[in-house]
């Protein structure tokens, strides 16, 4: 329509100001999107926060799946374009003389637009940490440590917006998305993550809670996609339009894939509750070592060390069918050795010391 195409032209303009004026930030806006990767919820801030506070750990996993998955779905509907290839197609620009936007190695992404989930997947997140910081402080009653609760509040908050700005800024500077894709995202994530700031069930979930959600999410969204299918709709028509377009073919992942994310968070949230229901984490988890300062410190660094392990445990993309299988195995194994396998052999450790020092 003449109005998408307007608002795409006026974010075209943003990005090349972007790319002309913020080249010196280059390295910095580069690292902001890096930030905002969805993949480092499960890498990074889910391993600090589960050992630290299991509600809130289990709470960034339940929000991180659900917003993703409303994300592919909102990402269906909407079809939005992305910069680095709308530009090389649409016939707005007279004599085909589309403007040049600079692409770099993280800009290929082949799902559609609309909404970035990059901003969402960091605004929920960072949504639920705020939040949660927040709430040890909101209990204290004298005078002076009001005021510090609304220093610390309005410090948090306005570190959680400094860092969302930051990541719209980068994802538009890369050209991967438009400047309003960015700004539907973030608020679509606080929105997601406010929803789940009054769904207390999901701390007691049971493993079959788990599979029914694991496999409710799949078949709506397999349902959905095969439906429109039936209908001549291909909700894959982003991913021709990536390969063609991106400057480089080396930059194409199939890991940005919108079944890829899809199978990545199911697998997350299996192994969540996986490990959540089972005999290890409520030994180790649930023992005496569980409130000792030095065991949650333990488990911190181990989950850590042994998250970023599986950085180098490379998936074969040669099979489609095989990477999605292997892609589920691997998340799946994640928060699994954070909630119980790490957990358990700390808390081995431990006694095992105990013994030799009586």
């Amino acid at each position: 329509s003449i109005n998408m195409d307007l608002l795409h032209s006026n974010g075209v303009l943003i990005i090349q100001h972007l790319q002309r004026d913020y080249r010196a930030y280059q390295d910095f806006l580069n690292f902001m999107s890096h930030v905002g990767d969805p993949r480092n919820i499960f890498s990074i801030y889910f391993p600090l926060w589960f050992q630290l506070n299991q509600v809130v750990g289990t709470k960034m996993i339940w929000v991180a799946v659900i917003g993703d998955w409303f994300n592919l779905i909102f990402k269906w509907i909407l079809f939005g374009h992305r910069p680095y290839w709308w530009v090389q197609e649409t016939m707005i620009y007279p004599n085909q003389s589309s403007p040049c936007l600079e692409q770099f190695p993280i800009t290929c992404e082949t799902g559609p637009g609309s909404p970035s989930g990059h901003a969402m997947g960091s605004s929920c997140v960072w949504y639920v940490m705020v939040t949660a910081a927040l709430s040890y402080t909101v209990r204290w009653k004298d005078k002076s440590a009001v005021t510090l609760h609304r220093l610390t509040w309005s410090f948090l908050w306005s570190i959680f917006w400094i860092i969302q700005i930051s990541v719209c800024i980068s994802r538009v500077f890369i050209a991967t998305h438009f400047p309003h894709q960015v700004v539907l995202g973030v608020f679509a994530g606080i929105l997601v993550a406010e929803a789940f700031e009054h769904t207390p069930a999901i701390q007691t979930a049971s493993l079959r809670m788990y599979i029914k959600t694991n496999l409710f999410l799949f078949i709506f969204a397999l349902g959905f996609y095969l439906s429109l299918k039936l209908l001549d709709i291909d909700l894959l028509w982003s991913v021709p339009k990536a390969k063609k377009w991106c400057a480089n073919p080396d930059w194409i992942n199939i890991d940005t894939t919108p079944f890829a994310g899809l199978v990545r968070n199911l697998g997350a949230l299996f192994g969540l509750g996986l490990g959540i229901n089972s005999e290890m984490f409520i030994t180790s988890c649930k023992g005496k070592n569980s409130c000792r300062i030095s065991f949650r410190i333990l488990c911190v660094a181990a989950s850590l060390a042994t998250l970023q392990l599986y950085n180098f445990v490379k998936i074969p993309t040669h099979t489609e069918y095989l990477f999605y299988i292997l892609s589920f195995c691997k998340s799946a194994a994640m928060p699994l050795t954070v909630v119980a396998l790490v957990p358990y052999c700390v808390h081995s450790l431990m006694r095992t010391t105990e013994k030799k020092l009586n």
